[in-house]
């Protein structure tokens, strides 16, 4: 399915409503399966989260995941530890050429029987559950936090908790923070010093009912709407000024290019005020990838330039991300180059109409790029991905009055 975006007035209203945080939800779905009794209240409704659910619902000994490379991550260490359960994980093509094997091997040093069923280091996995111990062990800690969490989530249920010893520079601090803090909510004994991350064996929760907050990453896209709207002022529901998601960042990056926002209890408030826009704008995303295609498509919309670093994860999520901003804003005009950990994108506003985007089967090249139709009408290829995350997302753009024609 594609479509065409635009939109007419360029001014915005309105009270947009998100469902839960996808990385929490699936943290939390991982412990309801650990310890059966804790209750979730707004879930994200994403594919994502939905995959996760029923893949630890199922007694099916074959589990495909599609494009959920959370789900991947988090189910392999699951399962390495269900005993008695013989299960073949696997996913998309795309998910068969993501790397795994720095998570495989820190499982079955802990003594975890896991096989590649194809390519080794790659997914599909073949897993058959043990008692697992649990103890120390070490890992590169500029990996993708996923792997990080996924090991940690495992340690309550483990005889011997766990102890991760990092080695090099930390990336994506604020999730492995998240799972932290969540685990310590739930009465975890957990520590974090320097490089060493442990968490204690746990027989039972202190709560049982969990609240996630909306989605800070789905979030983003109505912070590049307002700043590229010439009027705006957009409520967002259910967030926190105290949030444990990283992409929460998105305020002080935003109020750099002209975007108040403030709670309201639990309403996250948007609205554009008019400034002297910065020439370029400089961030190190390590902590907070997942914004890294709406800033630069948000910078690209208002004529300004922006280096980007800390990006060098974009590579294996649903597409190469930095090849793909790359591809695509170039089509619409824009001076920009990637390597294999940042972005760099030259001030200025060659804006060329009648474009197509596309979105390499990734749901957030589609979102992030769909503002852009406030300045150019657009058509985005494959506007279905956006499921993934956030399926209500054209219908959310279509009551702020975006133009909205499937073709």
């Amino acid at each position: 399915m594609h479509l065409n975006l635009s939109h007419e007035t360029r001014i915005f209203n309105g009270k947009i409503k998100i469902t839960g945080s996808k990385s929490e939800t699936n943290r939390l779905l991982i412990l309801q399966a650990l310890y059966q009794n804790l209750k979730i209240e707004n879930k994200s409704d994403s594919d994502d989260s939905s995959v996760m659910e029923a893949a630890l619902k199922s007694t099916s000994d074959f589990i495909d995941i599609h494009h959920a490379g959370t789900a991947m991550r988090f189910l392999t260490a699951y399962f390495s530890q269900l005993e008695g359960r013989e299960v073949t994980l696997t996913g998309s093509s795309r998910m068969q050429e993501r790397p795994i094997k720095i998570l495989v091997d820190a499982l079955s040093s802990l003594g975890a029987n896991i096989e590649y069923e194809k390519e080794k280091g790659y997914p599909p996995l073949r897993i058959k559950g043990k008692k697992l111990e649990g103890g120390s062990l070490s890992l590169p800690a500029d990996i993708s936090s996923q792997y990080i969490s996924a090991l940690m989530m495992l340690g309550p249920v483990l005889k011997q908790g766990i102890e991760l010893n990092l080695l090099g520079k930390i990336t994506s601090t604020p999730y492995i923070k998240m799972t932290l803090d969540l685990l310590s909510s739930f009465g975890v004994k957990t520590e974090f010093k320097g490089q060493r991350i442990v968490v204690k064996k746990t027989l039972k929760l202190k709560n049982t009912i969990q609240i996630v907050e909306s989605d800070w990453s789905s979030a983003s896209y109505f912070f590049s709407i307002a700043v590229l709207a010439d009027q705006a002022k957009i409520y967002l529901n259910s967030y926190k000024s105290n949030s444990l998601q990283g992409d929460s960042i998105l305020r002080v990056i935003y109020k750099e290019l002209g975007i108040n926002s403030h709670f309201e209890g639990d309403n996250l408030i948007l609205s554009k005020k008019n400034i002297s826009l910065p020439e370029m704008i400089k961030w190190n995303l390590s902590n907070s990838p997942d914004i890294a295609q709406t800033i630069a498509v948000s910078c690209y919309g208002l004529g300004i330039g922006c280096d980007l670093e800390g990006l060098n994860t974009l590579k294996i999520k649903e597409t190469d991300r930095l090849l793909a901003l790359e591809k695509e804003l170039s089509k619409l005009g824009a001076k920009i180059s990637v390597t294999d950990k940042s972005l760099h994108l030259s001030p200025g506003k060659d804006f060329r109409n009648g474009m197509t985007v596309s979105t390499y089967n990734d749901h957030r090249m589609a979102m992030a790029f769909a503002p852009l139709a406030i300045k150019i009408p657009l058509c985005i290829k494959e506007a279905e991905v956006v499921s993934k995350s956030y399926p209500r997302f054209w219908k959310d753009l279509n009551s702020l009055d975006f133009k909205i024609d499937y073709i």
